[in-house]
C-alpha cells in the first residue's frame, strides 16, 4: 500500500489531536502504523466534535423515546409523529468555533449544514432558528462579531428560501472570547417517506452529489473540538465557504430524486466531510466501502486523498442508490446543475478502502473508526465543591428599588432584554407565507403547508442559572421551553439540544455538564418532553488575549409543539382596553431574585441561586393555559421569565400599544418586597387577559394551580395623556413611548444603525 506521508511522529499525532494513549489504540486497531491519510480519518472520526467521547456515556442517561418519538437519537435528525401521516424533523448543531473566526460564513455555513441534516431525511424544510450568545457589547471585536454572524444567518437563509421565525440572544463577559452560535432547522415530510443512512446492498453504487470539492474547512471538526489560544486567527482556513443557491438546487433536487424509489441510504457531509459522511453510512449498515478518489469531483488542482477524505466544503451529500438506477438519478442532478459522480461502491469487507491514481492509499476497519472510537468517564467536581469554586455568592440582604419606573426602564434598554427587532428584520421570516406567529413572542408559530395545523417553535436556556446550580438550570432551559410552547398553545412533542461547554478535561466543567443533564432528564421525564437529537460542542473557552477562559454552561434547548389549528392560538399582545390581568400559576410571586437580571443589571450582583423548577406544578399550570387558549377564554398569554412579573407586562404592553393598570389582588397578598414582586423571576408563571367575566381563579384550582387578579388592560394617564403602565401599589407611571424608546434603542446605537 502507498503512504501519503513519511513516518508519522508525536509531532505530528498531536497536531491531528490525538494523545499519545488515543494514537496507542489507532496502532492497536489497524495493527500497524498508519499513513498521514488514515491517521487525518481516525484524527477526524475520534475528535469530540464527531466522536462525543466526553460526553457519550452521559448523554445515554437522557429519555429519548415517547408514542410520538419516530426516530430518536443516532440518525442525522430527530422525528416525531404530528399525525395525517406526517412527520417533524428537526435538530439544532453548534458552528461556535468558525463563527468566532469568521462570523459571517461561520454563521451562514452553520444554518447550511443544519439544512441539510433535516432534507437529507427527506423533510422539506419550514423554519430556521437560531440561539446566539455574544460577549460584553463594547467589547473590541463584538461589533463586528454580531455583525457578521446576522448577516450570515439572514444572508443563507433569506437565499436558500427558508424563513428564519425566531431564536435567542444572550450577552455575558463570559462569551467574549467565544461566542456561541447554535442553529435550528425544522422540516415536514411524509411518514411513508422518511430517509436514513445505514448503507446497505454489496456492489450497490455509492454516489457523490452537489458541489465541488474544495480545500476549505480542512481539520475542521479538529479545530472544533479544541478551545482558542493566540492563534485564532490563523485557523481561518479551516472555516468553509457556503453558497446558499447551490443549498437551494441541492434541496429540489434530493427532495425530487427521494420521491422515486432510487435512494437506499443518504447522509450529508458535515464536519468531517467525506469521512464522516461514508463512515457513518457503512458502520450503520454493517459493511465495508471502496472509494475511488480520482471520481471525487474537484474545484482545485493537485488534491490528496488527505485533502479530499478531510475537506469540509459545503452542499455536498453522499447517497447509496438500488442497482441499475445511476443513470435516473444523474439526469436529474444534471437537471439542478449539481455535480454527480460514481465514486465508489458498498463492500462486504467491513473496511474503508481508498483509491488514488490507481494505487491504495487507506485500508482500514471501519469498526474502531465510529464503534470503538475512544469513551471517557472524565473526573466531575463533587456538587458541594463546585458551589465554592463557582464563587456564587449567597443572596444576603436583598435591597430595596428607590424606583421601579426607572428599574424598568433600564431593564428594558439592557442587552439580555432589549428589543431583537435590529437582528429578526435582516431575516425573511415571511418567506413561504406560513409563518403565523412572528419573532417576538414566546414561540414562533409554522403553518404545515396544506393544513391548518401548526408547529410551534422555541429555543431556549438561561446560562447564568446553569452557572449558578447547573441541575436546577438544567431542569430550568427544558421547563421554559415547555412553558414557551404552551403559551402559544401548543401541545410540546420533543426536543432538540445543542450543549454549549468549556474544556471536559476540567472537573469543574464536567460538573457543569453532568448537572445540566441531570436537570434535563429530570425534566423532559417529568413533562414527557423527549429529546430525540442534538449536538455535543465542547472546548468553548479562549486562551486569547483579551478573552475570557470559559463560556457558561450553554445548554441551549429547542423545542417544538404541535398546534391542531393555527386560528386558535395566543400571542403576548394585549388585544384590547378593559380587560382583565390575571397571573397564573403555583409559585408565589416575589419568592426569588436570586441570579435575577434586575439584581446584575440594577446592582452589579450575580449573587444567589437561580429559581427553583417545581416540575409537577409546571405541568399542571401548562395544561390550564393550553385549555385556556384552546377553549377561547384567555386572549393574550406571555410566560413570566427574564426581568421578572413587570418586564413581561411591559413586552405585552409595547406590542399592543395598549397601557396597564398594576393593581394586585388583595385576596393574594404578598409577604415580598415591592421589586422582589415585580423583578423576581420566579417560575412556572404566566399574565393572560380575558375579557370575559369568569372566574379563573376557582378554574385553576380545579386544575391543581392558582390564578389571581393583577389588574387591568388599557390604563391612560392624564396627566401625560399617553398609554402607560401604572403601578397603584408604587405610585409609578411609566409611559409606553419611554419605554419602547429603552427597548428599541440598544441594538441600533450598538450597531451605529439608524431607529
Amino acid at each position: 500500500m502507498s503512504s501519503t506521508a513519511p513516518h508519522i511522529t508525536p509531532e505530528i499525532v498531536a497536531e491531528h489531536g490525538l494523545s499519545p494513549e488515543e494514537y496507542d489504540r489507532v496502532l492497536k486497531a489497524i495493527g500497524r502504523e498508519p499513513n498521514l491519510t488514515e491517521l487525518g480519518i481516525f484524527s477526524v472520526m475520534w475528535s469530540e466534535h464527531c466522536s462525543y467521547k466526553s460526553s457519550k456515556i452521559h448523554l445515554m442517561k437522557l429519555p429519548t423515546t415517547g408514542p410520538q418519538v419516530i426516530c430518536g437519537p443516532g440518525e442525522n435528525a430527530g422525528v416525531v409523529d404530528i399525525g395525517d401521516g406526517q412527520a417533524a424533523i428537526f435538530k439544532m448543531e453548534s458552528h461556535n468555533h468558525p463563527s468566532y473566526i469568521e462570523p459571517y460564513q461561520g454563521a451562514a455555513t452553520g444554518v447550511g449544514g443544519i439544512l441539510r441534516d433535516v432534507f437529507t431525511m427527506g423533510a422539506r424544510p419550514i423554519a430556521n432558528m437560531n440561539a446566539l450568545r455574544f460577549g460584553r457589547p463594547d467589547h473590541p471585536k463584538m461589533r463586528h462579531l454580531i455583525s457578521g454572524v446576522v448577516r450570515g444567518i439572514g444572508g443563507y437563509g433569506n437565499c436558500v428560501g427558508v424563513p428564519t421565525v425566531g431564536g435567542e440572544v444572550n450577552f455575558h463577559p463570559a462569551y467574549d472570547g467565544n461566542i456561541l452560535v447554535n442553529a435550528m432547522t425544522v422540516g415536514i415530510a411524509d411518514t411513508d417517506k422518511i430517509f436514513y443512512s445505514a448503507a446497505s446492498g454489496v456492489g450497490n453504487s455509492i454516489v457523490y452529489v452537489g458541489s465541488k470539492t474544495g480545500r476549505d474547512g480542512i481539520h475542521g471538526a479538529t479545530m472544533a473540538s479544541a478551545d482558542f489560544g493566540d492563534d485564532a486567527d490563523a485557523k481561518r482556513p479551516t472555516v468553509q465557504v457556503g453558497d446558499p443557491f447551490t443549498e437551494k438546487l441541492l434541496i429540489e433536487a434530493c427532495l425530487e430524486l427521494m420521491a422515486s424509489d432510487a435512494i437506499v441510504a443518504i447522509q450529508d457531509m458535515g464536519a468531517a466531510g467525506l469521512t464522516s459522511s461514508s463512515v457513518e453510512m457503512a458502520s450503520k449498515g454493517g459493511v465495508g466501502l471502496l472509494l475511488n478518489m480520482d471520481a471525487v469531483p474537484q474545484r482545485e488542482t493537485g488534491m490528496t486523498a488527505y485533502e479530499m477524505m478531510l475537506s469540509e466544503s459545503q452542499e455536498r451529500m453522499l447517497m447509496v442508490l438500488k442497482p441499475g438506477r445511476e443513470a435516473f438519478a444523474e439526469a436529474i442532478f444534471h437537471k439542478w446543475e449539481l455535480d454527480f459522480a460514481v465514486i465508489g461502491e458498498v463492500t462486504d469487507t467491513g473496511r474503508m478502502v481508498l483509491i488514488h491514481h490507481g494505487e491504495t492509499v487507506c485500508d482500514i476497519p471501519l469498526a474502531p473508526l465510529a464503534d470503538d472510537a475512544p469513551l471517557y468517564d472524565r473526573p466531575s467536581m463533587p456538587v458541594d465543591d463546585y458551589k465554592v469554586w463557582s464563587g456564587v455568592q449567597p443572596l444576603g440582604d436583598i435591597p430595596e428599588s428607590t424606583d421601579i419606573g426607572a428599574d424598568l426602564l433600564k431593564l428594558m434598554g439592557s442587552p439580555d432584554i432589549a428589543s431583537r427587532r435590529w437582528i429578526w428584520e435582516q431575516y425573511d421570516h415571511m418567506v413561504g407565507a406560513d409563518t403565523v406567529q412572528r419573532p417576538g413572542g414566546d414561540a414562533a408559530v409554522v403553518r404545515v403547508h396544506g393544513s391548518n395545523k401548526g408547529i410551534a417553535i422555541s429555543t431556549d436556556c438561561t446560562p447564568r442559572y446553569c452557572y449558578a446550580d447547573p441541575y436546577e438550570g438544567g431542569k430550568q432551559a427544558i421547563a421554559e421551553c415547555y412553558r414557551n410552547l404552551s403559551a402559544v398553545g401548543a401541545t410540546p412533542l420533543a426536543v432538540t439540544n445543542c450543549l454549549n461547554f468549556a474544556n471536559p478535561q476540567r472537573p469543574e466543567i464536567m460538573a457543569q455538564l453532568t448537572g445540566c443533564l441531570d436537570g434535563m432528564g429530570d425534566a423532559c421525564r417529568a413533562l414527557d418532553f423527549p429529546i430525540v437529537s442534538g449536538n455535543v460542542s465542547l472546548y468553548n473557552e479562549s486562551k486569547a488575549t483579551g478573552g475570557g477562559s470559559a463560556i457558561l454552561p450553554t445548554p441551549a434547548i429547542g423545542g417544538i409543539g404541535l398546534l391542531a389549528d393555527v386560528d386558535v392560538m395566543a400571542t403576548v399582545a394585549f388585544k384590547g382596553k378593559g380587560h382583565t390581568i390575571w397571573l397564573v400559576g403555583s409559585t408565589t410571586l416575589g419568592s426569588h431574585l436570586g441570579q435575577s437580571l434586575w439584581l446584575r443589571e440594577i446592582h452589579g450582583r450575580e449573587d444567589g441561586p437561580p429559581p427553583p423548577v417545581d416540575l409537577t406544578a409546571e405541568r399542571k399550570t401548562a395544561d390550564f393555559i393550553r385549555s385556556l387558549v384552546k377553549q377561547g377564554i384567555v386572549n393574550a398569554v406571555h410566560d413570566v421569565s427574564d426581568g421578572g412579573l413587570l418586564v413581561a407586562l411591559a413586552e405585552m404592553a409595547l406590542a399592543s400599544g395598549i397601557g396597564v393598570e398594576l393593581s394586585p389582588d388583595d385576596a393574594d397578598p404578598s409577604n415580598f418586597s415591592l421589586a422582589a414582586q415585580l423583578f423576581g423571576e420566579d417560575q412556572g408563571l404566566y399574565v393572560v387577559t380575558t375579557s370575559r367575566p369568569i372566574n379563573l381563579r376557582e378554574m385553576a384550582g380545579e386544575a391543581g394551580t392558582k390564578a389571581t387578579i393583577i389588574g387591568s388592560t388599557g390604563f391612560l394617564s392624564s396627566v401625560e395623556n399617553c398609554e402607560g403602565i401604572w403601578n397603584e401599589a408604587g405610585g409609578d407611571f411609566i409611559p409606553l413611548t419611554d419605554l419602547r424608546a429603552a427597548h428599541e434603542g440598544f441594538f441600533p446605537k450598538l450597531m451605529d444603525s439608524e431607529l
